[in-house]
């Protein structure tokens, strides 16, 4: 499986996504706002593109969809729920559910709600796993959910899916937000020094080469994977007010949720 990130360097921070197929040169393009790039790319490796996958309905990661798909004849996949906020969905999909890509390439899909209530996700089935996320887990952070999702169900997907992946896992996003997320952490637990040191690290990084993360690495900068962390529930007990004083990782969660909203 190749991966090529793709930097749009526009005003949102998008990422978009080449997947390839060394074998046959088939390529699946995740959210290719900027298809142009998508385009190029593809034409400059020598791939077709076959399929698109939008991880979401938000037009941010939809709207390159005409174009791309007009060049390249690609059939468009998304979540089955999003079949009336996408137009001209040819492959629905449903959570279990695996794509192929080219002779070698299969991408399990995860039914993630919680930015929105029709998103997905996509795990690699490679020895060493690859989750792209779209806008639910980011680096060093976690969606929001302003735009037809629900926190509750953003927690239960942080709770039953991401927090149960391999610590070796890689995370590919659909925004780069990683200093932003990691001032919000220190913001929270101000003796983060893996948060700290990460920031310093990143603060100037290269977006055309940007750091990956790991689900084992996200446990100790993301605050939204560190739910029993003392200083972080001590921290919530004087900022929101009636706190439980005995909280539940939920109640954690959705309080970070919601001064991340305003921050």
């Amino acid at each position: 499986m190749i991966i090529e990130q793709i930097w749009t360097n526009n005003a949102w921070r998008n990422f978009n996504y080449l997947i390839a197929c060394p074998e046959t040169g088939d390529a699946l393009a995740i959210d290719p706002l900027n298809y142009q790039q998508s385009l190029n790319l593809a034409k400059k490796h020598g791939w077709k593109i076959t399929k698109v996958l939008n991880t979401h309905e938000h037009h941010d990661h939809i709207e390159g969809n005409k174009p791309i798909i007009e060049a390249t004849g690609a059939d468009l996949l998304a979540h089955n729920g999003a079949r009336g906020a996408i137009p001209n969905i040819d492959t629905p999909l449903s959570g279990g559910e695996v794509i192929s890509v080219g002779n070698s390439v299969e991408l399990e899909v995860i039914d993630t709600p919680g930015h929105t209530m029709s998103h997905v996700c996509l795990l690699s089935k490679t020895p060493t796993p690859v989750l792209f996320s779209g806008d639910t887990l980011f680096n060093a952070g976690a969606g929001n959910c302003h735009g037809g999702g629900h926190p509750e169900a953003l927690y239960n997907t942080f709770a039953e899916i991401f927090s149960k992946l391999s610590d070796d896992t890689k995370i590919y996003p659909g925004h780069d937000y990683i200093v932003n997320n990691l001032q919000f952490t220190l913001n929270r637990e101000p003796s983060n020094k893996a948060a700290a040191s990460l920031l310093d690290q990143v603060t100037s990084q290269d977006t055309n080469n940007p750091l990956v993360t790991t689900i084992g690495l996200e446990k100790q900068i993301n605050c939204f994977l560190r739910l029993e962390n003392p200083e972080i529930i001590a921290n919530l007990k004087h900022s929101v007010p009636n706190f439980p004083c005995q909280p539940t990782s939920k109640d954690v969660f959705l309080a970070l949720r919601e001064l991340r909203n305003v921050w």
